[in-house]
């Protein structure tokens, strides 16, 4: 399965231009994302890499190998060996062998990793949390109700 990278962009498909209404609201819609989640990374004091928040959150969820790390991150296989071997460096993930097959590095969180992991999500939602307490009620809903389109939206 080949992934687009950031030099290589995905395929669109010539024959069916966007309606111009869906197109401006992809544009507008991806353009508030990126600038929430640059102000979130920004404005809050992190150990980590936008990159490396990532893996620390997806071996919170259930430890694997670097190539299912690659594949779930959508990454090519020698990006995800560096962003790895900086976060076995730091500490924050261990490499076991696979007991089934001794063959294969299992990664996990290392005690200190889910440390910082979870410091890193209390602040980042700590600064989302002091602007949601600004929206009214009924905004805050919406948000809600939003946040899982934004879900289906990713995962199809």
């Amino acid at each position: 399965m080949t992934r687009p990278t950031s030099a290589e962009p995905a395929p669109v498909d010539p024959v069916a231009p966007p309606d111009p209404s869906v197109a401006a609201l992809a544009h507008d819609l991806r353009m508030a994302c990126m600038r929430v989640s640059r102000r979130v990374r920004f404005e809050t004091t992190t150990q980590l890499a936008p990159h490396q928040f990532s893996v620390l959150v997806r071996l919170s969820e259930r430890p694997c190998s670097a190539g299912e790390l690659a594949d779930r991150e959508r990454v090519s296989a020698p990006s995800m060996s560096r962003t790895v071997a900086a976060l076995v460096e730091r500490g924050f993930v261990q490499r076991t062998a696979d007991s089934a097959d001794g063959r294969v590095v299992v990664l996990s969180l290392s005690p200190l990793g889910e440390r910082v992991l979870a410091q890193e999500r209390a602040q980042r939602d700590a600064w989302m949390a002091v602007r949601l307490e600004r929206l009214s009620a009924a905004d805050r809903a919406l948000l809600r109700r939003a946040t899982g389109v934004l879900e289906q939206v990713v995962d199809r």
